[in-house]
């Protein structure tokens, strides 16, 4: 079987974790688009629904079409054209287009021309004119503007990207998106042997995903390759133990978490409990937080006073093979603090979420 060449999308800043999944996952990598979002790689259709069901990193999988360089509407109509779309036969689709950089149109004239274009080649070499339904299509195909660059790609994923995750029913309203939590796992070089704690679990992400990981549970959801072909995995979990525990100061907060970590599944493997992230008590092998920014309310003093006794009790709840990872935009006050209490910086790097440049910080003690 011939391989298919893909392109996936994900938080910049993520790349290299994502491109390690990758390879594991069975994937031969071919370029790492670095703080861009995007890993292009090879490998067999069987990836696909490996891909779709078991990443924690990527937000979505594309089969790749086309790569080039194009000039102005005219050339991104001709590129697509082009292309064969023998796989739309007696499937309706839609376009759903992306652009970044500086031009004289809009995503919007992109999807209207590609959208155009595929139904001129298809009618072309078909003699059939194709169906477009733009709410639940059969077939997405993407096409992306990237400067000057443009990609076309089918997506296997669908419009619901992987990190909106299925078990989630209840949102914090500053809840960390669930690739990134896994991310963070990875670089704390975290595995079901060690114990883990989020002492400002918020809705649970962290612990939950740990959890989710742990067993091997795959993302119980539909996507859109299952429209193209009936390819699929049998699936292949585990009942491990694990220490997983979750610190939420809110209430409302605490049982939003605890009703996420029940749809999950997970509820029998992660400890909750109401506390004060600044008073943990106990020993951990790895401590991951994503803490508070103070984008709304908070002034830049009560931030660094949280910090300031946050890192001071995680210091004291760490040993000497134990890592802190944290997640924040104020990270030049994390790692002042940090630092004025003994924590050791193994590892940094800018992580784009929600329109927000934040800084992932790996500690140990030094």
């Amino acid at each position: 079987m011939a391989n298919v060449n893909f392109y996936a999308t994900l938080c910049p800043g993520l790349e290299d974790v994502a491109a390690e999944e990758i390879e594991k996952l069975g994937g031969r990598v071919i370029e790492i688009r670095q703080n861009k979002g995007r890993v292009f790689f090879e490998g067999s259709r069987k990836m696909i629904p490996a891909i779709n069901s078991y990443s924690r990193i990527l937000e979505r999988l594309n089969v790749l079409l086309y790569r080039g360089r194009f000039s102005d509407l005219n050339e991104i109509y001709s590129a697509v054209k082009k292309l064969d779309f023998e796989f739309l036969k007696r499937k309706t689709f839609a376009v759903r287009s992306m652009r970044t950089g500086v031009h004289n149109f809009t995503s919007v004239d992109v999807a209207r021309v590609a959208g155009q274009a595929v139904i001129d080649s298809f009618m072309e070499s078909y003699r059939e004119r194709l169906k477009v339904n733009l709410n639940a299509p059969d077939v997405i195909v993407r096409v992306e503007v990237v400067d000057d660059e443009l990609f076309v790609g089918v997506d296997t994923t669908g419009d619901d990207a992987l990190h909106k995750r299925w078990w989630r029913v209840y949102n914090h309203p500053a809840h960390l998106n669930a690739t990134i939590a896994c991310a963070m796992l990875i670089l704390a070089e975290w595995n079901v042997k060690k114990s883990l704690i989020d002492p400002m679990c918020g809705s649970g992400t962290i612990p939950i995903e740990a959890a989710l990981m742990g067993r091997n549970v795959p993302n119980r959801r539909s996507f859109a390759y299952q429209k193209l072909c009936n390819s699929d995995l049998g699936f292949g979990e585990s009942k491990k133990k694990m220490e997983l525990y979750g610190v939420e100061k809110f209430r409302k907060h605490l049982e939003g978490a605890i009703r996420n970590a029940e749809n999950a599944g997970v509820a029998d493997t992660v400890t909750f409990s109401q506390g004060d992230a600044t008073k943990i008590e106990g020993i951990y092998d790895v401590i991951i937080t994503n803490p508070p920014y103070g984008l709304r309310i908070w002034k830049k003093g009560m931030i660094r006073k949280l910090y300031e006794k946050f890192a001071e009790a995680a210091r004291d709840c760490m040993h000497d093979e134990s890592r802190l990872v944290v997640i924040t935009v104020e990270h030049r006050i994390f790692r002042d603090c940090a630092s004025k209490v003994g924590l050791s910086l193994l590892h940094e790097r800018f992580v784009k979420y929600g329109g927000l440049l934040t800084k992932v910080m790996v500690y140990s003690l030094i």
